[in-house]
């Protein structure tokens, strides 16, 4: 599925949530597509399966995920997140970043091109 950097300074479960996330939002992974089982990628990634869970548990809290129990953990559907919150924050994050971006040298035009880049990874080519 993909790999973790086990010498990053970055705990293991902070990786898994990154890594997920980026798979439902390149939309790799599908809406209500099932995520291995928390024993299977354990053994896969080689991590304790507390470590496994816990990165789940986060994605469920932010939406990205839910859980049937007895079942497993599935993709949430992009309609069912809870997007008001987590949009408020991201706009403060992104700003954050461009203006230190800005700062940094980065101009409007590289700007949209990172913007056009980032949507047709997410959505195609549709505009």
């Amino acid at each position: 599925m993909f790999q973790l950097d086990v010498r990053s300074r970055k705990p293991i479960y902070e990786q898994l949530v990154d890594k997920i996330k980026e798979l439902i939002i390149n939309r790799i992974l599908k809406p209500d597509e099932q995520l291995p089982s928390v024993r299977m990628l354990s053994s896969q990634l080689t991590v304790n399966p507390n470590t496994i869970q816990r990165a789940y548990r986060e994605l469920e809290s932010q939406g990205y995920l839910y859980s049937i129990k007895g079942k497993g953990n599935f993709v949430s559907a992009i309609e069912s997140m809870p997007n008001d919150n987590k949009l408020g924050e991201l706009k403060t994050d992104i700003q954050k970043l461009i203006a230190e971006a800005i700062y940094l040298g980065l101009t409007k035009e590289d700007l949209f091109v990172l913007f056009d880049q980032a949507h047709q990874q997410t959505k195609g080519d549709k505009h």
